[in-house]
C-alpha cells in the first residue's frame, strides 16, 4: 500500500501545545479478513514535508488484534544545498494506541535520528523503545522534521505487523537509590552521558566501566527524549557507582537533563518556549524526585540554544565536555545572574554545574565532573548537595579543590554557604589546590576578577589566600585556569567553584 499524496492529504492534529499534521496512515487487514497463512504483513507510506512544516507530523498505522510485534523502518532524501543551508534530517518515534496527547501515556519510543528501523513487542524492543503489549488500536509514527532543505523532505516508511502470540511483558529492574558512600564527603559525578539507548555508541557496561576508571562515585543516566534505557543500569551500578535515572529533554529551543528522577519516568518534549508548556514539565520532573537542569544553554547546535528561561532551573550546566567558547559564554552568563541576584537582594541562586555529555570514543567520560559535598552516596543526598551549591566543577579525579572563607572570629563558611559577618569585618579566602600543574588561581565577586594568583608549581599543588571585605566582596567564587601562550584571554578552566556569599542577609 503506497501514500505519494504525502502532505496533501494531511488533516490537522492538535497535540496540546504546538500544532502538528497528520500524514497519509497505513491499515492492516482485520483479524476476520486476514490470510492466517501469513505470519506477517508489510505497508508502505510516503510523503513528503515542504520546508517550513510543523516540528511534528504524526503518520497513523491502524493495527488489529493478534498482533506479537511492530516494526518500522524508514528513509528519507538527502539532496544537495547550498553553503550554510541545513539539509534534510528526520527523526522518528511511536506512540501506541493511548494517543499522541501531549504528557501522556502513549509514548512508546524514540530514537531520533540515530536509527533506521525499530521494532518492539512484549518482551524487547530496540533501544530507546519500550517493551510491552502491541494492542489492538491507532497507533503513531512519530517524523520530527528538525531540517528540511530547500526542496523539501521526501520520506519512505515501511511498517510490517508480525502476528501470534504476544509473550510474556518483562519486569523492569532497576538501580538502587543509594551505594555504599563514606558519610558526609565529596562524591564525584557524570550527569549528562549517553548510552545507545538514544544515540550513544557505548552500552550502560561500558559506560560504568569508564565511570569508574575517571574516579566518580555517580552517574546520571540522561538519553534524547526517552526513559526507555532506565531498566538496563543495574548490573552497572554497584557498592562504588550510584546510578541516577533521568532524560535530556531535547526540545526544539534548548536541552535540560533531568536528573535523577524516578525510575521510568517519561518527560515530553513537544514544545517551544513560545507555547508556555516548560513549566509544567519542570514541575514534572520535581514531582518525579529530580532536579530541573538547563544543559549547554549557549551551545551553537541547532536548536541547543536556551530560551525557557531560568525561572524553573534547580542548577545550571555550564560546562559542557571539552572547554569551549560557549561555555565560558556560559560562565559569563551564570556569573552576570549571580551578581543580579546580589545586587537585588534576592536569596535564591541558581548553582552551576559541568557534564561531559559522552556520546561515544574519543568522548571522555567525566569531562568534566561535579564535585558534591554530600551527607552519603544517595540520591537524596546528592541531589540535595547540588541543589543547595555545594559543589565545584573539575576537568578530571586529579583535580581536587578546598575552598573556605573566614572571618576574625573564626567563623567559617565553605562552597555553597553564606559567611554572616558584619560588612567591614575582614575575611580570608582560601583555595587549596592539587593537580593543576602551572594552572592561574582567579578569584571573581560581584565587581569581577579582583584577585589572580599563581601560577602554580609543576607538583600541580598550592594555596592562594586573599583578604576582603563583605562590602566589597558579596560572593567570592575560585576558578582554576590552565595557561595560555600570550595575549589577555584567559586559559581554558581546571576547575571553578560556586559562590561562597558574604555577608549578613
Amino acid at each position: 500500500m503506497g501514500d505519494d499524496l504525502g502532505i496533501a492529504r494531511r488533516a490537522l492534529f492538535v497535540t496540546g501545545a504546538a500544532t502538528a499534521l497528520t500524514s497519509g496512515g497505513v491499515s492492516f487487514a482485520s483479524t476476520a479478513g486476514r490470510d492466517r497463512r501469513e505470519p506477517s504483513e508489510t505497508r508502505t507510506v510516503r510523503g513528503t514535508l515542504p520546508p517550513g512544516s510543523p516540528d511534528f507530523v504524526y503518520v497513523p498505522v491502524e493495527v488489529p488484534s493478534g498482533v506479537r510485534e511492530f516494526r518500522a523502518a524508514y528513509t528519507y532524501d538527502r539532496p544537495p544545498v547550498p553553503a550554510g543551508t541545513p539539509g534534510n534530517a528526520l527523526d522518528i518515534g511511536v506512540f501506541d494506541e493511548r494517543g499522541t496527547a501531549l504528557g501522556g501515556e502513549g509514548f512508546r519510543g524514540w530514537s531520533g535520528g540515530a536509527r533506521t528501523e525499530f521494532f518492539l513487542r512484549a518482551d524487547d524492543a530496540t533501544p530507546g523503545y519500550v517493551p510491552g503489549p502491541v494492542r489492538e488500536g491507532t497507533w503513531h509514527i512519530a517524523l520530527g522534521a528538525y531540517t528540511v532543505a530547500p526542496q523539501g523532505l521526501t520520506y519512505e516508511i515501511t511498517v510490517t505487523l508480525a502476528y501470534g502470540e504476544p509473550g510474556e511483558t518483562v519486569r523492569p529492574v532497576y538501580p538502587p537509590e543509594r551505594a555504599r558512600g563514606r558519610g558526609r564527603a565529596w562524591y564525584r559525578g557524570d550527569c549528562h552521558l549517553h548510552s545507545w539507548y538514544s544515540d550513544g555508541r557505548r552500552t550502560p557496561a561500558e559506560i560504568g566501566a569508564l565511570a569508574r576508571a575517571a574516579g566518580l562515585d555517580f552517574i546520571n543516566t540522561s538519553e534524547h527524549n526517552t526513559h526507555a534505557g532506565h531498566a538496563h543500569w543495574a548490573d552497572v551500578a554497584g557498592d562504588d557507582l550510584l546510578v541516577l535515572l533521568g532524560e535530556e529533554v531535547t526540545t526544539r529551543n534548548g536541552h535540560v537533563v533531568a536528573l535523577g528522577t524516578d525510575p521510568g519516568t517519561f518527560v515530553d518534549w513537544r514544545y517551544r518556549a513560545r507555547d508556555n508548556r516548560f513549566g509544567r514539565f519542570a514541575r514534572r520532573i520535581r514531582r518525579a524526585g529530580g532536579l530541573v537542569v538547563p544543559a549547554h544553554p549557549h551551545a551553537t547546535c541547532i536548536g541547543c540554544n536556551w530560551k525557557f528561561g531560568f525561572g524553573e532551573a534547580d542548577a545550571v550546566e555550564v560546562w559542557n565536555g571539552p572547554y569551549t567558547p560557549d561555555d565560558e559564554v556560559a560562565l559569563a552568563d551564570w556569573d552576570a545572574m549571580l551578581v543580579s541576584g546580589v545586587r537585588e537582594g534576592r536569596r535564591d541562586w541558581i548553582p552551576a554545574m559541568g557534564s561531559s555529555d559522552a556520546h561515544r570514543d574519543p568522548d571522555v567520560v567525566g569531562l568534566p565532573q561535579t564535585v558534591v559535598l554530600a551527607d552519603d552516596l544517595t540520591r537524596q543526598a546528592v541531589q540535595e548537595g547540588i541543589r543547595a551549591g555545594r559543589s565545584y566543577v573539575a576537568e578530571s579525579s586529579r583535580v581536587s579543590l578546598a575552598f573556605t572563607v573566614t572571618g576574625g572570629w573564626g567563623e567559617r563558611a565553605g562552597i555553597g554557604e553564606r559567611l554572616e559577618v558584619d560588612a567591614d569585618t575582614p575575611v580570608t579566602v582560601r583555595l587549596d589546590v592539587s593537580g593543576a600543574p602551572r594552572c592561574t588561581v582567579r578569584f571573581v565577586t560581584d565587581q569581577g576578577v579582583l584577585f589572580t594568583g599563581g601560577p602554580l608549581p609543576v607538583s600541580g599543588a598550592g594555596v592562594v589566600e586573599w583578604r576582603t571585605t563583605p562590602s566589597h566582596a558579596a560572593y567570592v567564587r575560585a576558578e582554576v585556569r590552565h595557561e595560555v601562550a600570550t595575549g589577555a584571554v584567559p586559559g581554558a578552566l581546571a576547575a571553578f567553584t560556586n559562590p561562597v556569599f558574604l555577608g549578613r542577609e
